[in-house]
C-alpha cells in the first residue's frame, strides 16, 4: 500500500505542491503539515494589503472545501520533530508518525534576529499572519514606528505605516537602502519616494543598543542618535529553516542543498522554496537561494512533478517585485551577474536598467515605474535572459526598438 506524499511546511510552496500532486493525477495519500493554525496562505500581502486594511484577512491558497474535495489532509498547528530516513517516516510534535514514499521539505525561512539583548514586546518581526495583525494594531495616526532594515519588507511596512498616518523612521546600517540585488539608481528613486511621503531614512549607522520597557522602544544608534518608538519592526533579512533537515543528516549549504530537480542528498526527500539552495543553469550552475513568492510557486509545482518521477530541471529565471506608494519595482535575473548597464526610459518616470555580462549577454533587468508600467518589458527581458540572448546595447537603450523584436531575433 502506498505510504503517500508528505509535505512539511504549509505555506505558498507546500500548498502549491499539494495541489499540483492532484493536478498531475496522483491518487495516493497527500499530507500537508503546517505549524500555523491557518489554511495555506500567501505571505506577500502581509507587508502590503494586510497593513492597509482595517480588518486584514488571510489570502488563502485553497479553502477547506478544496482541500477536502481533493483529499489533501492538512494537519495544522504542529511541527515536524524528526525524520527517520531509514524507516521513511516523519514524527510530529504531537507524537504521531507519518509514513512517506517521498517527502517534500517546504519549511521556508524565518526572520533574522537582531544579535543583541534588549528587544522586548515592542520589538517585533513579520513572518506570519498573526505577526501582521499585531503590527497592524500599532499603526495609526500619531504612532511612532522605527523600522530596522531598509530591505523590501522593511520599506513596504514603512510605506503602509505612513499611509495610516504613523511617523516612520527607517534605520539601515548599510550605506543605502536595498543594497541586496537592487541597483543604486533604482534604490535612489525609492528612497526619494519615501522621503517625499515623510519617512525619515537613516543610512550608514548601526544600532548600538535597544531598550524596551514595555511602554516604548528606544533605539540608540552607533552615532549617538536615539530613536524612540511605540513599535520597532525588525526586518534585517531571513534565514532558511534547516534544523529538521540537518538533524536528519541532509546536506546543508545556505539552505537545504538540492540538485536541479530539487532532490536533496537523500533521493526520496525533496526541498523547495525559501529553505533550499539550488543550481541555476542560466548562470552556469551558480548555487542560489531565493526568498521570492514566484519562486515558491514554481518550485512547489516542480517538486510535485519530480516527486512523481518527471526528472525535470529547474530552469526559471529569478523574478522579484515590490509595491510602494504606487511605484512597482520588478527585477528579472540576478543583477550582480552584470558588469555593465544600459538604461531605457519608458516615459512617465518609468525606466529599465539592463545588466550585461562581460560577453554582452543579458543577465538581468531592473525596472521601476508607476503601477504596472514596467511589467511587460520586464517579462520580455526575462525571456531574453532565459534564451541567453546577447542583444545590441544600443537596441536595449532605444525606445524605438521593441524588446519583442529582439526576442524574435
Amino acid at each position: 500500500m502506498a505510504r503517500g506524499m508528505v509535505i512539511i511546511g504549509a505555506g505558498e510552496c507546500g500548498g502549491r505542491a499539494a495541489l499540483a500532486l492532484r493536478d498531475l493525477g496522483y491518487d495516493g495519500p497527500v499530507t500537508l503539515v503546517g505549524d500555523e493554525p491557518h489554511l495555506p496562505y500567501e505571505r506577500p500581502p502581509l507587508s502590503k494589503e494586510a497593513m492597509a486594511s482595517d480588518a486584514p484577512e488571510i489570502k488563502a491558497i485553497a479553502s477547506h472545501a478544496v482541500l477536502a474535495e481533493r483529499s489533501i489532509r492538512h494537519i495544522h498547528s504542529v511541527q515536524a520533530a524528526a525524520i527517520d530516513r531509514a524507516a521513511h517516516t516523519v514524527r510530529l510534535s504531537n507524537g504521531s508518525v507519518l509514513p512517506y514514499d517521498k517527502l517534500l521539505l517546504a519549511t521556508g525561512s524565518t526572520p533574522r534576529k537582531l544579535p543583541m539583548p534588549g528587544p522586548g514586546a515592542r520589538c517585533v518581526y513579520l513572518r506570519t499572519f498573526t505577526d501582521a495583525l499585531a503590527i497592524r494594531g500599532h499603526l495609526g495616526t500619531g504612532s511612532r514606528i522605527a523600522v530596522i532594515g531598509g530591505g523590501f519588507i522593511g520599506l513596504e511596512l514603512a510605506a503602509a505605516a505612513r499611509k495610516l498616518g504613523a511617523a516612520v523612521t527607517v534605520i539601515e546600517a548599510q550605506p543605502r537602502i536595498l543594497m541586496r540585488g537592487v541597483p543604486a539608481e533604482i534604490a535612489a528613486i525609492i528612497h526619494q519616494a519615501h522621503v517625499a511621503e515623510g519617512v525619515e531614512i537613516l543610512c550608514g549607522d548601526g544600532i548600538a543598543s535597544i531598550a524596551d520597557d514595555g511602554k516604548e522602544a528606544r533605539v540608540t544608534l552607533v552615532g549617538g542618535r536615539e530613536v524612540p518608538a511605540d513599535l520597532a519592526i525588525i526586518g534585517i533579512g531571513a534565514v532558511p529553516v534547516t534544523g529538521l533537515a540537518a538533524e536528519a543528516g541532509l546536506t546543508i549549504d545556505n539552505g537545504i542543498a538540492v540538485d536541479a530537480e530539487l532532490r536533496s542528498s537523500d533521493p526520496d526527500i525533496f526541498a523547495a522554496g525559501d529553505c533550499c539552495s539550488f543550481p541555476l543553469a542560466v548562470y552556469g550552475g551558480r548555487r542560489v537561494r531565493l526568498e521570492a513568492w514566484r519562486n515558491a510557486q514554481e518550485q512547489g509545482a516542480l517538486a510535485a512533478k519530480n516527486m512523481l518521477g518527471a526528472g525535470e530541471a529547474h530552469a526559471a529565471v529569478p523574478w522579484f517585485w515590490s509595491d510602494q506608494y504606487g511605484l512597482t519595482l520588478q527585477i528579472a535575473g540576478l543583477s550582480d551577474e552584470g558588469s555593465s548597464t544600459v538604461r531605457r526610459d519608458l516615459g512617465d518616470g518609468a525606466l529599465i536598467l539592463f545588466h550585461l555580462d562581460e560577453d554582452g549577454r543579458l543577465v538581468a533587468a531592473s525596472g521601476i515605474g508607476p503601477d504596472n508600467a514596467v511589467a511587460r518589458d520586464i517579462r520580455l527581458a526575462e525571456m531574453l535572459i532565459g534564451k541567453r540572448a546577447r542583444p545590441a546595447p544600443e537596441a536595449l537603450g532605444s525606445q524605438a526598438v521593441k524588446l519583442k523584436s529582439l526576442l524574435a531575433a
